[in-house]
């Protein structure tokens, strides 16, 4: 099963939810080692496949990037502030705020004159009209004058009253001229005047908004600053807490491991020392032998040919469990009877709920429905731990690195009495928890199939 999910890199949620913290933990490390491994294989794939391939010939006319060279032979690098004549950066960010202040006033003016003159322009247009219509009315007048002239007074009379007339007129016309150009000229001024004021005024005014909007995103900048480092330090803590923890579970596994071999080699040697005593004819009592790490050939036990990875149901799981399991007394302890610590296909849930009000050590063996093989649940002391039983190599171990091998579920249930299941746990299996309901949740399982060819 670990082979299968080295090879997919992928495990199911479900499967994931069945495992311990410590077969997590090793799963993890195992995924992450064949992650590197993988890697370093395509970085040795593409390095001899680069060497391999002949260097292309640059193309004429194509573009190259060249950089200046110092004295040392490397690179040019000016760094600005380090010149005796370079400006500090607050006043050349002043005088670009006052250049930019500056052409906007600029702008803005120009646009406000550009305004006035075509309001100039119209005024002008106006007063053309005016005098046009004036001009118009007044040979109107000269006229209607001559003919009354004519009939009451003499041809010279009348002729000397028309070119009075036209005097006046010019008079008239070149006084409206002059009043004309008068006020447009001292509308120009003012307007210039009110240009360079404007133009000033908004230069100073541009120039402080911007400073002030600087100031303002500077302080902005240093509040996210600080924000930002002061939840980096957080998640600096958390990183170093979640490191620590990884180092500590580490260790922990390697001593769980050195002490698991330690075991073994006690108890192998306890086994080499009572096979010495018995060929010498002693009669004590026989140690404890750790159970095998290899097995003995069980061709006679039939297996379901092309079984898929994983259960595709629990029917499946049930057709398994009578072909497979139950011929080697899966459910059974050493008395060939039905171990009280055996249950069936139950949910996580219902395990749960059967352990709860149990004493610490309490626990009891469920078939899984997500692998070929079995859980056991064990009441904890603050939560109901569980551990999967990997039985896909034709025998019972859990999941993890240089786990014992054991010939039979009973023989696991009875090595970890006395052998905790992890040293930093120490989970040993003290109190059976038996059946809660009738019919036994394993009644599926133990009836015979009509049928367990597969």
């Amino acid at each position: 099963m670990l082979q299968q999910i080295l090879r997919d890199m992928y495990i199911e949620p479900e499967l994931l939810a069945e495992l311990s913290e410590d077969q997590k933990q090793y799963l993890f490390v195992k995924m992450r080692e064949e992650q590197v491994r993988r890697w370093k294989e395509k970085v040795k794939e593409f390095e001899e496949r680069e060497n391999n391939q002949p260097t292309k010939p640059s193309k004429p006319g194509r573009k190259k990037v060249e950089f200046l060279q110092g004295q040392d032979g490397q690179e040019w690098v000016w760094v600005m502030g380090d010149h005796a004549n370079d400006k500090p950066i607050q006043q050349l960010l002043d005088e670009e705020a006052q250049v930019k202040a500056l052409q906007q006033a600029e702008k803005e003016a120009q646009e406000m004159r550009k305004k006035e003159e075509e309001n100039w322009k119209r005024q002008l247009e106006d007063e053309k009209k005016k005098l046009e219509k004036q001009k118009e009315e007044t040979e109107l007048l000269i006229r209607r004058k001559q003919q009354e002239a004519e009939l009451y007074q003499s041809l010279k009379e009348s002729q000397q009253l028309a070119q009075k007339l036209q005097d006046e007129k010019k008079l008239q016309e070149i006084k409206k001229l002059e009043e004309l150009k008068a006020v447009t000229e001292r509308e120009r001024r003012k307007s210039v005047e009110k240009y360079d004021n404007m133009r000033h005024r908004r230069s100073s005014e541009i120039y402080i908004r911007w400073k002030e909007m600087r100031n303002a995103l500077e302080r902005t900048a240093e509040e996210s600053s600080q924000e930002v480092e002061a939840s980096w330090q957080k998640q600096e803590k958390k990183s170093k807490e979640a490191e620590q923890k990884m180092r500590e579970l580490a260790r922990k596994a390697r001593e769980e491991y050195k002490e698991s071999m330690k075991r073994t080699n006690q108890l192998i040697q306890a086994a080499r020392a009572f096979s010495d005593r018995g060929k010498a004819g002693s009669h004590t009592e026989r140690p404890p032998v750790p159970p095998k790490k290899h097995l003995t050939n069980r061709s006679s036990i039939k297996r379901w040919t092309n079984r898929p990875s994983r259960p595709p149901g629990r029917a499946a799981v049930v057709a398994w469990f009578q072909l497979e399991e139950r011929p080697r007394g899966a459910g059974l302890d050493r008395d060939n009877k039905i171990a009280t610590w055996f249950h069936g296909i139950i949910t996580r849930l219902d395990c749960e709920r059967q352990l709860r009000d149990r004493p610490i050590g309490s626990f009891l063996v469920r078939v899984s429905e997500r692998v070929w093989g079995y859980t056991i649940s064990y009441r904890g002391e603050d939560r109901v731990k569980h551990f999967l039983v990997d039985t896909t190599d034709g025998g019972y171990q859990f999941l993890g690195a240089s786990q014992i091998q054991h010939s039979s579920l009973a023989d696991l249930i009875g090595f970890h009495r006395d052998n905790a299941i992890t040293i930093s746990g120490g989970e040993k299996l003290l109190y059976e928890c038996g059946q809660t309901v009738e019919p036994p949740d394993y009644s599926e399982l133990l009836l015979l199939s009509e049928s367990t060819s597969l």
